[in-house]
């Protein structure tokens, strides 16, 4: 079976592919998700999402087999909190997840009850609007901490070898305060610092992304990493990979500079 790249992609704002003004400004986003989609010879067995909206003291592994909707948004039309995206979910994948994390020493559980956010569910609709991939997902760590983040990708790379597509969802710029104008220069000299991070040769990366709170601007751009971190993960999945920015925008919300990354080929 196809051994699947890892990504890294900003998701947008939102239910952006349900409201025409921000899916018209989202349209680089939307074409890169669909290329995405494209370059993939065969459809992925499922997905395995990593969503900067879902965060837990220890890793949650998405259990349902028909997960419902989380509307983590707010002020948006009253319809898009009637969004439905039916992806299955993938148990038996939710199990093999849990006993790779145990393997490694990593603190994880079951969840049965949680449903898709828009970090997944969004992009998705993009790339398979039909919802008949398999998807799950997994949470964040609180602690925030990169070094485990990658340790979560390291225990789930053999993931990809059973045809299983990992995808960190969230946004190389996330500061919810700092739109428009102002937001120009720090989210461009951090999406440099970012691009060059992660081009590097993959034996030079990990310390070097690992310590991005050294990065330009690192603190404005994200104040609170959640985020980040899911950049980790698919990264740690990826390590003997290079990388390839797959999306770039400029402009975004008035200001934001912004980017999408695919580790292997």
């Amino acid at each position: 079976m196809k051994k699947f790249p890892t990504y890294f992609i900003s998701h947008g704002g939102g239910p952006w592919p349900w409201i025409p003004d921000m899916r018209a400004a989202f349209s680089n986003l939307e074409t890169s998700l669909k290329e995405m989609v494209a370059a993939w010879d065969t459809p992925p067995k499922a997905i395995l999402m990593i969503s900067g909206h879902w965060e837990e003291k220890s890793v949650a592994i998405m259990a349902s087999p028909k997960p419902p909707m989380v509307y983590d948004y707010y002020g948006f039309p009253a319809e898009t909190y009637q969004i439905s995206y039916p992806a299955p979910g993938a148990p038996e994948l939710a199990e093999k997840t849990l006993s790779l994390l145990t393997e490694a020493g990593i603190p994880a559980h079951l969840d049965h009850k949680r449903g898709f956010d828009h970090g997944t569910f969004a992009p998705l609709a993009v790339m398979y609007p039909e919802a008949n991939i398999p998807v799950f997902q997994i949470s964040l760590m609180k602690s925030y901490d990169p070094a485990i983040h990658m340790a979560i990708g390291r225990a789930l790379a053999s993931l990809r070898e059973e045809g299983v597509a990992i995808i960190g969802s969230g946004l190389s710029y996330h500061n919810l305060r700092l739109f428009g104008p102002q937001a120009k220069e720090p989210s461009t000299v951090f999406d440099h610092w970012l691009n060059d991070t992660l081009t590097q040769a993959p034996e030079s990366r990990t310390p070097s992304v690992i310590d991005w709170t050294s990065a330009p601007y690192a603190r404005i751009c994200h104040q609170h990493e959640d985020h980040l971190m899911p950049l980790f993960v698919a990264l740690g999945a990826a390590e003997e990979d290079t990388a390839t920015r797959i999306y770039h925008d400029e402009g975004l919300f008035g200001g934001v500079t912004a980017s999408s990354y695919q580790f292997g080929s």
